[in-house]
């Protein structure tokens, strides 16, 4: 892979400055890549519709060509050259969903217009589309003349990126931009919808929460026994995979639907690590943060609150990067709840551990 020295474009999202984004956008036009913001987490930009600068991002990221892209788009009008069909037409389910969350943190798996290459859907006849809401990667794909497909902006498997230096940190000798719109609000990537079943499947829960689907489509979402594949296997959605979002330290997750009993598990970890000479680190929201240390966490990064999954979402990612570059050996943390955005957070944890969880009803 050539290096390349990535330039960065600091754009502030009330004011956009144009003048600064054309150039980014002619990059995309001529098939280069560009990392960008969007409010779930940074992602890696080519030309939706030239299936070399598409599969130019699998060879960035190392990424398998088994694993889907996501399409965004910046308008409704826009889904008539991803899908062959007018906004008008989608499926009734799709509509209802588009009319409530988008732009926004949801995907939706749709039928594969003609002019989407069968690189960005892993060879399938239906294409993951989204409008996100970030005001930035909204006017660049407007300027750009093209939707973007873009997993997120970091190496294959790694953890996401919630900000550009993060984008940077992974990735900044391998793309021609990095857009640099502020820090991701979300945190989480979006949530996968299948709509072309009935009743509708959940793929990937993410920053919309599946209560929410449910009650704007009047019916439960199907559901898979698992939302993951493993990497030699075609996956139906992008970010399906079960060894992603992961830090190079070895991560252990304590679940419990009381957090409390979770983080008294999570604790004693700590404690037993850091009595062999282990250097651990805690993910640890703000009511544990201090308990983390106190029982011998050489590290901590806060995890947000563990009465509020979002604020836990948003600093999930740039918690394990946290950690990751103190160098720490382990890192520990917890999690209850998993209704509304926990369910992405615990999805996302229990990939990142390697599809291990450990249940903390015992630990008493």
């Amino acid at each position: 892979m050539p290096r390349l020295l990535a330039k960065v474009i600091v754009i502030d999202p009330q004011n956009i400055d144009a003048a600064a984004l054309e150039p980014v956008a002619q990059g995309l036009k001529a098939g280069q890549l560009a990392a960008f913001p969007t409010e779930t987490v940074y992602g890696l930009g080519a030309d939706a519709f030239n299936p070399l600068a598409v599969a130019a991002i699998f060879a960035t990221k190392q990424r398998p060509m088994t694993d889907p892209v996501i399409v965004h788009i910046a308008d409704m009008s826009d889904i008539a050259a991803v899908t062959d069909m007018p906004w008008e037409d989608l499926p009734p389910n799709a509509l209802k969903l588009a009319q409530k969350f988008w732009p926004g943190p949801l995907t939706m798996v749709l039928p594969r217009g003609k002019r989407v290459p069968l690189v960005v859907t892993a060879g399938k006849d239906t294409v993951a589309v989204r409008m996100p809401s970030h005001p930035v990667a909204r006017a660049l794909i407007r300027m750009a003349g093209t939707p973007l497909a873009a997993p997120s902006a970091n190496r294959f498997g790694h953890i996401s990126p919630t900000t550009a230096q993060h984008v940077a940190d992974d990735l900044g000798a391998r793309v021609a931009w990095i857009v640099d719109g502020g820090p991701s609000q979300v945190g989480v990537e979006s949530t996968i919808v299948d709509v072309m079943t009935s009743p509708p499947t959940l793929l990937r829960p993410g920053g919309v929460s599946a209560e929410d689907l449910e009650e704007v489509l009047g019916e439960k979402l199907a559901r898979p026994d698992r939302f993951a594949v493993q990497v030699h296997e075609a996956a139906p959605a992008p970010g399906m995979l079960l060894s992603h979002y992961a830090p190079e330290a070895k991560l252990l997750v304590f679940y419990h639907k009381n957090i409390e009993q979770a983080w008294r598990a999570a604790l004693r970890e700590i404690a037993a690590q850091a009595k062999i000479s282990r250097r651990v680190g805690a993910l640890a929201p703000q009511e544990y943060f201090q308990q983390a240390l106190a029982a011998g966490a050489a590290e901590a990064a806060l995890f947000g609150a563990a009465a509020d999954s979002a604020l836990a979402a948003q600093a999930l990612y740039a918690g394990l990067r946290a950690l990751d570059k103190a160098h720490v050996a382990l890192i520990v943390t917890a999690i209850g709840q998993t209704n509304g955005i926990g369910l992405a957070l615990q999805d996302r944890l229990w990939r990142a551990a390697g599809g291990i969880m450990l249940d903390a009803k015992n630990e008493d």
